[in-house]
């Protein structure tokens, strides 16, 4: 029975999140048609990728510090 719960509770938030996200989709849409039309869009892009980047640096460089740390 439990089991059946939880699948059924998966199910459930996997159909909340999906029609969330056609909720979104034509605002979305506008807003990103009028950043690519400024040129905006790849300025957002290069900040996201720059951030993603330094977050993986230092979450390797964490990884590091405590793999040396464990090995003491």
């Amino acid at each position: 029975m439990k089991k059946y719960l939880k699948s059924l509770l998966l199910i459930l938030i996997a159909h909340v999140c999906v029609i969330s996200v056609h909720a979104q989709d034509a605002a979305v849409n506008a807003n990103t048609d009028v950043m690519r039309s400024n040129g905006k869009i790849y300025v957002v892009m290069a900040v996201v990728a720059t951030i993603v980047t330094g977050l993986f640096l230092y979450v390797y460089s964490i990884d590091k510090k405590i793999s040396k740390l464990e090995n003491k």
